[in-house]
């Protein structure tokens, strides 16, 4: 019974609501068709009863449809200026579900200084099934243009790497790609729609961690893939309904009210990260500071590796562990948190070593993140001398 469903169009939208902020909030997807109701409510159902055995309803299974995760895929469809956009259970099932596009055989491009669960899912998963990839650093697009092949079916970017934040050209890999034949499949989890749009700069698919800007609250774990054309959104549906890794309706609502709030939520962070980065490069316990300009993540190395674990424990604000893009600031450890799963030898080669501290700004207040930062900072030095 389950077929394809149809996507709204994106509409033509008067002159008052084409401002990013605006549209946020005026998605056409904010309130629930059925009621009026402020808020499309979570259908938190397994099933709906058909109108007749030959009368299929638009819902028929949750797996393959669902009413609260419509609405939120209509608003990511708007944000990402997309034909149509898809909620999956995490930010990986969206990326690993895109991978499942491609055949044994099929190369692609990857960002060297990428996610470590997406090199783990590349080299330990993807590989068992032929699955080729080589990995290099997309911001030079040079070194782009050498490693593709003839086999060459996609470029799998991050429009920020992870975790030196390295800034890639997206209408220079859209370039290459098109002489190729190959996608372009942009990670745009570290800037979210706010600062990049990378449909309208070529790319074909655009994939985010959900978890991270879009969500925004540390409450919701999701992923989101969105698509330029009516063939790739065909294409992805028909993956999203056959492996089931969607997300589910309650996190679908938590979703879609953290986006309402994207906007001033990245206008402060974003200020605030610049002024954090400037601040840390002036510190003499900083070896290096990393920051692409936009964003709201800064990365830094200390001057001493040693100095990483009583620096991170003596911080007050920020979380400790794993994820970024929340309201609170947190702090990871890139060789202990996102990218342990990464061999130590590869660790080693792109120069991610303990003492490499990677810091998500949240919204607290400048002037105290600095003042925390400039104890364990201190404390550190303390402690190793």
């Amino acid at each position: 019974m389950t077929s394809s469903p149809t996507w709204p169009k994106r509409s033509k939208e008067p002159a008052v609501r084409t401002r990013f902020a605006t549209r946020l909030l005026h998605t056409g997807h904010e309130t629930d068709p059925a009621t009026g109701a402020a808020a499309v409510p979570i259908y938190q159902v397994s099933m709906f009863d058909q109108p007749g055995l030959d009368q299929p309803g638009e819902f028929d299974y949750a797996r393959s449809g669902n009413p609260t995760r419509k609405a939120l895929e209509g608003v990511l469809a708007e944000l990402d200026e997309a034909h149509a956009a898809f909620a999956f259970g995490s930010g990986m099932a969206a990326i690993s579900t895109v991978l499942m596009l491609f055949s044994a055989g099929d190369h692609l491009v990857v960002t060297d200084d990428c996610y470590g669960g997406t090199y783990r899912v590349l080299t330990r998963v993807f590989s068992r099934f032929g699955l080729k990839a080589t990995f290099v650093d997309t911001s030079d697009p040079e070194a782009v243009r050498a490693a593709i092949r003839p086999n060459t079916k996609a470029l799998l970017v991050e429009s920020v790497s992870n975790p030196f934040l390295k800034r890639t050209d997206i209408l220079a890999m859209s370039i290459l790609a098109r002489t190729c034949g190959a996608l372009l499949i942009v990670d745009n989890t570290f800037l979210s729609p706010y600062v990049s749009r990378p449909l309208t700069e070529g790319a074909d698919i655009v994939v985010h961690s959900a978890t991270k800007y879009l969500g925004g609250h540390s409450d919701v774990v999701a992923g989101t893939v969105a698509v330029k054309t009516a063939a790739l959104a065909q294409e992805v549906y028909f993956l999203q309904n056959a492996v089931g890794a969607v997300l589910g309706p309650q996190d679908c609502f938590l979703l879609q009210r953290g986006i309402k709030t994207l906007g001033v939520r990245m206008e402060r962070q974003v200020r605030t990260a610049a002024g954090l980065a400037r601040w840390l490069a002036d510190r003499p316990e900083v070896k290096e500071v990393f920051y692409p300009g936009a964003g709201a993540v800064v990365s830094f190395r200390l001057a001493r590796d040693e100095w990483a674990a009583p620096f991170v424990e003596t911080l007050q604000l920020p979380l400790l562990g794993v994820s970024l893009g929340a309201v609170e600031s947190i702090v990871t450890v890139p060789a202990r948190h996102s990218h342990a799963s990464v061999p130590a030898p590869e660790r080693q080669r792109r120069g991610i070593t303990d003492g490499l501290i990677r810091y998500s700004v949240g919204l607290e207040d400048l002037e105290d993140l600095q003042e925390d930062l400039a104890l364990a900072l201190g404390q550190a030095v303390r402690v190793a001398a």
